[in-house]
Formats: C-alpha cells, structure tokens, sequence
C-alpha cells in the first residue's frame, strides 16, 4: 500500500476476506463510504451510518486481528478486517491502513454530523458468559497447582503454572481488549484498533 499527497484525496482500503475470493474494496469519498465485496456494492452517505463496532478478533491465522463492522439502513452489514488473505498458511496484517481507514471514517462521520451508536468490544450477552467461564477455568488450574506443589510434584505444578500463564495472556488479552462499552467519534478506544500506524497506510488517489 502507498499514499499519496493531498488534502482532498479519497482513502482507500481493500483486504481479502476469504483466499479464493476477490479482495473487499473501501473507499472514503468527501461525501459518502463507498464499498465493494465479491459482486457487491453501495454507497453509503455518512450520516446514514446508524451504528458501528469495533472489536480484536483474532483468528487462527493471525492471532493479532481487529475488525469493524458497520450497519447502514438500505445496506447489508459491511465487515472490515485489519488482516488480509496472503496464501494458504498465512495472513497478511494491514495494521497501519486500517487503522488509517477507521480513523479517517470516524472523522468523516463526525464532519457530516452523523450520530452513530459506537460500540467497542464483544456483544455484552456473549462477552459475560465468557469471562465467567474463563475465570472458573483459571480458578481451577490455580486450584490444581495448589494440589501439586502440596502432593511434591514439582514438574507438574511447574507444567501447570506455565499454562496457566499462557492461557492468562492470550484470553486474558482478548477480553480486556473486548470488554463491552460505548464510545464516542473523537475518543476510539486504542485497544480496539492495532498499533499506532507508521509510514505504511491507507491508500489515497
């Protein structure tokens, strides 16, 4: 990806969604969001978006994945990932131009004095349940590691004490990061969007 120079360029951001299909094009015109995926497409003016969701999403290929998801009357669910298809074993991370693209929409949002519902993390009825899950889980090893380290193996507490830390990191990050809230167009949560960009971005034409 490539930017170039000029204040009244539209930005622009594609991804593959799946490996075989063709890539998702977006596109941030003065006026309106602009989309395309697979044999679809639509134009969608700023203040007609209603709500959008940021989220981590990560998934087996790229555990460091975001995504936003958009509703707009009159348009199906636009997904947009800050991950791309590459080959069959990998995924590509386009951290920079998402988060490029998203900032920039927000931003064209507020300019056209659209009031969209923002929303950051997991859906709140799917989110609970799973964090209650998760820290039963942790409780439990706790528990086994107790059991061990008294018993006097060592070993096995010390197996279980580094499962725990790895299960600690990896879902203890993805509900901190998913923890459901509400947000408004100048302040986008930063757990919710990749890094902060550097050179590569978005592209603008």
């Amino acid at each position: 990806m490539s930017e170039n120079g000029g204040e009244t360029a539209d930005i622009q951001y594609s991804f593959k969604s799946n490996l075989l299909g063709a890539p998702s094009q977006l596109r941030l015109t003065p006026d309106a969001l602009q989309w395309s995926a697979g044999g679809m497409s639509g134009t969608i003016p700023y203040r007609d978006i209603r709500q959008i969701r940021l989220a981590f999403r990560p998934v087996t290929m790229q555990s460091y994945r975001f995504l936003a998801e958009i509703w707009a009357d009159k348009n199906p669910k636009i997904s947009i990932a800050s991950a791309s298809w590459k080959s069959m074993l990998e995924q590509e991370r386009l951290d920079d131009g998402y988060t490029r693209f998203i900032v920039a929409l927000h931003e064209k949002i507020a300019a056209a004095g659209g009031t969209p519902r923002l929303l950051a993390g997991a859906i709140v009825f799917l989110y609970w349940p799973g964090f209650v899950i998760f820290v039963g889980i942790c409780i439990a090893m706790l528990g086994l590691i107790v059991s061990a380290v008294r018993q006097g193996e060592m070993a096995a507490s010390l197996f279980l004490l580094g499962f725990l830390m790895l299960v600690l990191w990896q879902l203890g990050m993805f509900f901190k990061r998913n923890l459901p809230r509400r947000y408004t167009l100048d302040a986008i949560p930063p757990d919710v969007l990749p890094k902060p960009p550097a050179a590569a971005g978005a592209t603008a034409s």
